[in-house]
């Protein structure tokens, strides 16, 4: 009998054909369909709507091996692990409007690697059992009706990159022991009734993403934030005291958004120094004064500082008028004083010399006063967002579109909690207005009564 023997491109084909055939007749794992059974039965089957993907669901036949047909057409993935057994890798629903607890499902599968449930209206607890998935990588359980407090189970999970819990209504703490999730990457918690303090999390050495806005945590902000931090946001708490200096060791830190809250004292120079930051926000807040960083911001990466109604007393801070890539700037609602610097207004109409010029410069609401610098009546409508209004500026006319922003404050108009200066200027006023019937301009019940 003679030797047969298969060309090249004929042995590639035959093994294709062969591993297509194993694949086309796969079998999932007898204990994942028991927990897909279990998860479906779980839910309000009225919210189980005609066309979604677990509409789909029919266990006559094997998942894995009809996933993608009419039988399953959506909703999970199946990877092979061993022999011919296929297994459950991720489940990532639709968002399709289903609602029901999680708790009567066992959630033994321990080779998943997703689990999405995200904007449904799933009810209920976190279930213990969560924590039978020991590989899962992602967990998103956002836009859900969630309650209870968050578990130590998850923490029970080591290989978790991705927590998204935002937008339920989880209650009580946030747990300490999210220290041992050693891989986590982001953590979403925005969008919750969460209290308590923001525990210390210096150990998660790879978290580049932290949310925890829209709560009501309250105490100061933690010693030690994990130094691989990109964007910190937790806007809208009762948080309170300083502000760190030490956020200065956040090297990576791009973005930081912590305003509503009742945080007080000073503006830290260190983060006109910071060597990546480029968004600080520290809107509405308690604060009541600016540290003039040591090189006058000269090497900050600030695109956009908001400072905006807080309690900051003093000049306007000449140095952000230098600061190379700030582009946008509001001061407003404050109880700055003193005339406007020619800083700012040469960087609003800035070219060349490195500087970008301002896009976005908010200086109303504050105690302003004197003659609007030349370069800022040159500009046109349309051309920067300018907002001067409700100030103590000498002649800041309708006309100009930055004055519109609201009319300019009284001379004789004090500013809050100012009776004592203004009761001392208006007294030893009082003769000289009596002698000279001409009135002169008078700036300043304005300017006197709002130094600290």
């Amino acid at each position: 009998m003679g030797n047969y023997y298969l060309s090249l491109p004929s042995l590639i084909l035959l093994i294709t054909v062969a591993e297509f055939s194993f694949e086309a007749h796969s079998t999932t794992y007898w204990e994942d369909i028991e927990v897909l059974k279990e998860f479906k039965n779980g839910l309000d089957p009225n919210s189980v709507s005609q066309g979604s993907c677990l509409s789909s669901w029919d266990f006559t036949v094997d998942p894995c091996d009809n996933l993608f047909s009419d039988k399953f057409t959506c909703g999970f993935r199946c990877d092979f692990v061993v022999s011919n057994t296929s297994r459950v890798t991720e489940l990532a629903l639709d968002q399709a409007g289903y609602a029901g607890p999680l708790t009567s499902t066992s959630w033994n599968l321990p080779y998943l690697q997703n689990l999405d449930l995200s904007t449904n209206f799933f009810t209920g607890p976190i279930p213990d059992s969560l924590s039978n998935m020991t590989r899962l990588q992602r967990l998103s359980l956002s836009g859900n009706s969630f309650s209870g407090s968050i578990l130590t189970s998850i923490c029970s999970l080591p290989s978790l990159e991705e927590l998204y819990l935002d937008n339920n209504n989880f209650q009580g703490t946030i747990p300490t022991c999210l220290n041992g999730l050693k891989v986590l990457k982001r953590l979403e918690l925005q969008g919750n009734k969460l209290t308590g303090e923001f525990p210390d999390l210096g150990q998660l050495s790879n978290l580049y993403f932290l949310d925890a806005s829209d709560n009501q945590i309250s105490g100061g902000l933690p010693e030690n934030f994990p130094t691989s931090l990109v964007q910190i946001s937790m806007r809208n708490n009762q948080i309170e005291g300083n502000i760190p200096a030490n956020i200065m060791n956040l090297v990576y830190l791009q973005v930081m958004d912590l305003s509503h809250n009742k945080l007080s004292g000073s503006v830290p120079a260190s983060l006109f120094n910071h060597p990546s930051l480029q968004q600080l926000t520290l809107s509405y807040n308690q604060l009541e004064s600016v540290q003039v960083p040591g090189n006058s911001g000269q090497q900050s990466e600030l695109i956009a500082i908001d400072l905006s109604n807080n309690d900051i007393r003093g000049l306007l801070p000449t140095f952000m008028g230098s600061m190379p890539k700030l582009s946008a700037l509001s001061l407003e609602n404050n109880k700055f004083s003193g005339t406007i610097p020619t800083e700012y207004a040469w960087k609003t109409v800035a070219t060349g010399n490195g500087l970008h010029p301002f896009e976005r410069l908010l200086l109303g609401g504050n105690y302003l006063f004197g003659a609007i610098p030349g370069q800022l009546l040159q500009l046109k409508p349309g051309s920067v967002t300018v907002r001067l209004g409700d100030n103590c500026l000498y002649r800041c006319p309708l006309r100009f579109f930055f004055c519109q922003g609201g009319e300019q404050k009284s001379p004789l108009q004090p500013p809050p909690a100012a009776s004592v200066y203004f009761s001392f200027f208006f007294s030893s006023r009082l003769s000289l207005l009596q002698a000279k019937p001409q009135p002169q301009p008078l700036f300043c019940a304005c300017f006197t009564a709002a130094q600290p």
